[in-house]
């Protein structure tokens, strides 16, 4: 891997942002078992609602909407990662176009205080939701390669924030000397995630569903759309390696980071089902939020920079995170079937 000349040290001040959630949750964790001690984690949601929180790590709640919020974040930082939006699955997404776009107002701050405050290096997560929408008509998706988010028509609302807050990182770096790099990810899924409420990505509600079925002797599951639509999904695990193996190195444009092991959605279920060992009836909800027939990461080019490549089989992620999901389902229930007082 080609190594930026900015080089990292352990007495960097890294800054997280989303760090309440459940990629930026991970990133701090990760950077505290590397022996970073300066790590400064900002979410807009109040503490006791963030994934993971780690008292000998500097937290701040606050909403980097403002500009104000996002030089003081900035301030004495040398690196940033940048991965505080507006999202969540499908359903989400598109019943909150709005709510999506005006995430644009956190890259741009969060951008201007950086080149500001003098930060070395700034990552930024994108999406595979930036890609044409005409490259992803066809379940068998051979893999969307970077080149396909051009012409544009990207998916509508969280898409295009994604894709305008890209080309803002890019003419950072070529007007300012920031150095930006971003990763355009495609569905990352594990432990200490959203997996109820309706910002849920789809492992995660099967495995919820699947766990509700099982648990109540309901054993039928409903799925949206027809369970045709083919996606894949990345571990968090390889996504965190991602992240640094990009902020690292010397890839300018946007790259994927993703698995290419494509699956349907049907296909999903049958992996889980055989986790939980139970076989649902399964009705389809076809006036559901669905999205693209088929989206896929085509590596290549994340081979040919890094030699390396997301790879943990989507089954070995499933088992790991259907486990998680069932011990926090099950702490939910017995919560609820306490007495009071």
């Amino acid at each position: 891997m080609q190594q930026n000349s900015t080089s990292a040290t352990k007495n960097d001040l890294i800054v997280v942002t989303g760090a309440g959630g459940f990629i930026g949750g991970e990133l701090v964790a990760e950077f505290r078992r590397q022996g970073y001690e300066k790590i400064r984690a900002v979410d807009i949601k109040p503490f006791e609602e963030w994934y993971q929180h780690f008292p000998d790590v500097e937290n701040f709640s606050l909403d980097l909407n403002l500009k104000e919020n996002c030089d003081r974040v900035c301030a004495g930082a040398q690196r940033v990662y940048n991965l505080a939006a507006n999202m969540g699955g499908m359903g989400f997404i598109e019943n909150n176009k709005a709510l999506c776009m005006l995430s644009v107002l956190i890259n741009t701050h969060m951008l201007q205080a950086a080149q500001q405050c003098g930060v070395q290096k700034f990552f930024y997560s994108s999406s595979a939701c930036v890609y044409n929408a005409d490259k992803q008509c066809d379940p068998n998706n051979p893999g969307l390669k970077e080149e396909d988010a051009y012409p544009a028509m990207a998916e509508d609302g969280y898409g295009w924030e994604k894709l305008f807050s890209e080309r803002m990182c890019r003419h950072f770096r070529e007007d300012f000397g920031l150095q930006t790099r971003v990763a355009r990810f495609h569905n990352v899924y594990g432990p200490f995630g959203t997996w109820d409420g309706g910002r849920e990505k789809a492992p995660a509600a099967i495995c919820r569903k699947v766990i509700e079925a099982k648990v109540s002797g309901r054993h039928e599951i409903v799925i949206w759309g027809d369970g045709t639509r083919t996606r894949s999904f990345m571990y968090i695990d390889d996504c965190i390696k991602g992240v640094e193996d990009i902020m690292h190195s010397e890839i300018l444009e946007p790259i994927n980071l993703g698995s290419s092991e494509m699956v349907s959605i049907n296909q999903l279920v049958d992996i889980v089902e055989a986790i939980a060992g139970i076989k649902l009836k399964r009705r389809y909800d076809l006036d559901a939020p669905k999205g693209v027939m088929g989206r896929n990461s085509d590596n290549t080019l994340i081979r040919n920079y890094l030699g390396w490549e997301p790879s943990i089989p989507l089954r070995v992620g499933l088992e790991k995170t259907y486990a998680w999901i069932y011990d926090q389902y099950m702490a939910r229930e017995r919560a609820q079937l306490a007495p009071a007082g």
